[in-house]
């Protein structure tokens, strides 16, 4: 652990300085022209201030190693990788088109270097400086569009929770279910939420406000640690519903991201986490399955635990939790991992919906009408709402909460709301 943080830290420092020397050059071309020294001198003195000042968190918080633990840590952690991609990604935006003129330049030296009578214009001249002003400038204002989406995500975008509906129609679901309302959370990663406590309470309240029959939560309760949840518990209990709440385990619930003292520390760990589950109300579901059951009619719930692609462990046991169950009859199942389903669901399995998270939209994306996009899609086929195949459908759930980047820029927290229906024949 201690050997992968230094290479982190070697890479992000060679990073920041390449690219805030580079950054700086712009920056230089940009106030060039100013008489004022006392405001030019101000300009390059803020601008070297903010890297110094993320290097001297990135070590201060990194000597306070021994009390990592304390959720107040991890939230200052990620709010300091939120402000060095808030500072970062725009200075990127903003080389780009100062790179741009340098590749020109240079490229006009080429030619006039290998043409036939061999001489190279002299440098420096009022219109290749011009042009290198423009494109810097046209450059600082482009950054402006991401510094204010990411400033937007981290201040406001990560709890701006939305509520997406969903009705689904199946031959095999029991007449008693037909209009079944079924709240949908997952991934809340309570220990990002530290000093939060108002805008969580806001979401249990917007929750119990859809009425819902039924709610289910898809796994990671936290981002490593049990003790994420003193004080929380009371918050969730006041969640809601007529038939019940069940929940599993994500990736994050078991601490494998975490180097334990002993394997007996991890366990335990591990047993709180469960608990909190039952203290909260829900029915943990591990590799086992249970009947919903309305006016004498019944559908089974399926639940296991985290099944996801290398690197992330396989605990789930599908088979295990369907030992016994009959082959008619509608089936939901919990999944935290959405690539779960094309895995092993579609398949081997005649379940017919299957309810994912886990990948948050990578907290990051476009939505446009019923378009949307976001970098997830390269690593999950499925990575949002609402899939199908055949008569089976998978809907993967947005997130409720955030982890790392400490912010959400047009991948907004969701909360969905699923309608069971009896399809008409």
């Amino acid at each position: 652990m201690k050997e992968k943080f230094i290479m982190i830290t070697l890479f992000v420092l060679v990073f920041i300085l390449v690219v805030d020397l580079y950054s700086f050059k712009g920056i230089k071309l940009l106030v060039s022209g100013m008489d004022n020294n006392i405001i030019k001198y101000g300009i390059y003195i803020f601008y070297w201030f903010i890297p110094l000042l993320l290097l001297f968190f990135l070590f201060y918080y990194r000597a306070l190693a021994p009390f990592e633990r304390e959720p107040a840590i991890f939230k200052n952690f990620f709010l300091l990788g939120g402000f060095f991609i808030l500072f970062y990604v725009p200075k990127l935006v903003f080389i780009i088109f100062h790179l741009a003129d340098d590749i020109m330049h240079i490229g006009k030296l080429l030619v006039h270097k290998f043409s036939a009578n061999g001489n190279i214009p002299v440098s420096g001249n009022v219109q290749e400086i011009s042009r290198a002003k423009f494109l810097t400038q046209i450059g600082i204002i482009t950054a402006a569009i991401p510094f204010a989406s990411i400033l937007y995500g981290m201040a406001k975008g990560r709890f701006n929770f939305r509520i997406s509906h969903e009705k689904l129609s199946f031959k095999n679901l029991p007449a008693s279910f037909d209009g079944f309302k079924i709240i949908q959370i997952s991934d809340i990663h309570i220990g990002s939420f530290y000093g939060h406590e108002g805008q969580v309470k806001k979401a249990v309240e917007l929750i119990n406000e859809q009425n819902p029959d039924m709610i289910l939560f898809t796994g990671d309760l936290v981002n490593n640690f049990a003790e994420e949840l003193n004080g929380w518990i009371p918050i969730f209990k006041k969640m809601k519903a007529k038939y019940g709440m069940y929940s599993i385990l994500g990736n994050h619930d078991y601490g494998d991201y975490y180097d334990w003292k002993d394997e007996d520390e991890k366990i335990k760990n591990l047993e709180r986490i469960k608990q909190s589950h039952r203290d909260i109300g829900f029915k943990l579901l591990l590799n086992e399955s249970s009947e919903i059951e309305v006016n004498h009619e019944k559908f089974t719930l399926i639940g296991i635990e985290n099944w996801g692609l290398p690197p992330f462990p396989q605990y789930g046991d599908l088979k295990l939790a369907m030992h016994g169950l009959k082959e008619s009859g509608f089936k939901l199942l919990m999944s935290h991992d959405p690539s779960h389903w094309d895995a092993e669901v579609i398949k081997d399995t005649d379940i017919d919906l299957t309810l994912s998270g886990h990948t948050h939209g990578m907290q990051f994306g476009i939505n446009i009408g019923k378009k949307q996009w976001s970098p997830a899609k390269f690593k999950y086929p499925r990575w949002a709402g609402l899939y199908r195949e055949n008569n089976q459908y998978l809907y993967v759930n947005r997130g409720f909460g955030y982890i790392g980047f400490p912010g959400r820029v047009g991948m907004p927290p969701e909360i969905t709301v699923i309608e069971l229906h009896k399809a008409r024949v």
